[in-house]
């Protein structure tokens, strides 16, 4: 008997072996992060996850307990079959939720501020002092703080590519490719943009993930404070490579970012790619797959701004231009201006456009001929030809009351 219990205890330890094996190689860099923005992150899900506890493990055990007692087998258990209301019951039930749903909602309304990407950093590490009203930490004057390396933000500027990711440095005027570096302590500020796809940055020990958009650029401030050899990825799936589009950020001491930064200017063999231009990103633009450590010991000057408004290549018009109606592109069209009709002889072509019915004053409606052919040009004394003058301004219709009747222009 005391060896078939002991056989049993035995394949129940040996059944859970294997989820033990499985969970010791899981990476709990997510509730032990090196980063004060990811540290107060983690404290966040502790504290939502604590607060919800409250309610989920008394309800849990509740329900055991009333299974237990009144089961059909317990004879000692009050039976109450006309029972409806309990003023005491109601309190606790509806009252503890409610509180705890309040407490959630202050905790998150201060976090969704306080943790905003975009919000220049309030403090370097837990135990630096608070920055008095959240002064950006680039404009500290405070003799003492600076000292402690509390300084001008380290500008990141991160391209998400197919399927790598670009840092480039403009304040050191390097790049480098699926490799970053930045001193302890000090505020970084990564702006991104993505070449092709949304995708996501992510580096656990850091800070939160950030999505990357073409033609658009989001921001990310954040700090480092323990030395060390981190993880990054893209965390949103954007095709075959998307396994392989990995980096390494390394948390270094002053010194050692700028021997790395020395490292990247004297690359060279192999590992170096020259600067970094026009030419080059759109070499390095083109989808490849587990690409290794690339650095570039120059970069052309506004290149990034390129990047984000679409216009790395010859002759393309940049999105500020086309918002601009192609102005300084030597492109009329290169803007958001309607295309040209009756083969590029329409009246479209204008120097000066003729406004439509929405822009008009009441009394200039309904003066003018019509944008487009009314529905009978007999009797409206239009014209069908694309692009004629008669055609040119808009007018309001009159809705038929019959089923089966053209609607007709007044104009």
């Amino acid at each position: 008997m005391i060896v078939e219990k002991t056989v049993s205890r035995a394949k129940k330890w040996l059944a859970v072996l294997p989820l033990a094996l499985l969970t010791s190689g899981c990476d709990w860099v997510v509730m032990s992060p090196s980063g004060d923005i990811a540290v107060q992150q983690r404290d966040l899900v502790l504290i939502s996850t604590g607060l919800m506890l409250l309610i989920i493990v008394p309800v849990i055990c509740l329900t055991l307990f009333f299974a237990f007692r009144y089961r059909q087998s317990n004879k000692a258990a009050k039976y109450e079959p006309n029972w409806d209301h309990s003023v005491g019951l109601e309190l606790l039930i509806w009252g503890i939720p409610l509180l705890i749903i309040i407490a959630l909602g202050a905790l998150t309304w201060t976090s969704t501020h306080l943790l905003d990407p975009y919000r220049p950093l309030g403090r370097i590490k837990p135990d630096a002092p608070t920055l008095a009203n959240n002064v950006p930490v680039g404009n500290l004057v405070d003799k003492q703080q600076l000292a402690n390396g509390v300084g001008k933000p380290l500008e990141v500027q991160v391209v998400a590519l197919d399927w790598k990711w670009l840092f480039i440095y403009p304040e050191y005027g390097i790049a480098t490719v699926n490799e970053l570096a930045a001193p302890v302590d000090r505020p970084i500020r990564f702006q991104m943009t993505s070449s092709s796809v949304m995708n996501a940055f992510y580096i656990p020990a850091l800070a939160g993930m950030i999505y990357t958009m073409p033609g658009m650029q989001t921001t990310l401030n954040a700090v480092i404070n323990k030395p060390g050899n981190y993880e990054g990825f893209s965390s949103h799936y954007s095709g075959a490579g998307f396994s392989g589009m990995r980096f390494r950020f390394h948390g270094v001491s002053d010194a050692g970012f700028d021997a790395w930064v020395n490292r990247v200017r004297q690359s060279g063999g192999a590992i170096g790619a020259g600067g970094l231009n026009r030419a080059s990103y759109l070499q390095l633009e083109k989808p490849s797959e587990k690409v290794p450590v690339r650095y570039y010991n120059a970069v052309e000057p506004k290149i990034f701004t390129a990047i984000v408004e679409q216009c790395v290549q010859p002759g393309k018009v940049c999105m500020s231009q086309m918002m601009h109606g192609g102005k300084g592109g030597g492109d009329s069209h290169a803007g958001m201006a309607m295309p040209g009709v009756n083969g590029g002889k329409g009246p479209q072509e204008a120097s000066e456009r003729v406004k439509g019915a929405l822009l008009k004053d009441a009394d200039e409606k309904g003066s003018g001929e019509h944008w487009t052919a009314p529905a009978d040009i007999k009797r409206d004394g239009a014209n069908s030809a694309p692009g004629s003058v008669s055609n040119r301004n808009h007018t309001m219709l009159t809705p038929s009351t019959q089923p089966g009747t053209r609607p007709v222009a007044n104009g």
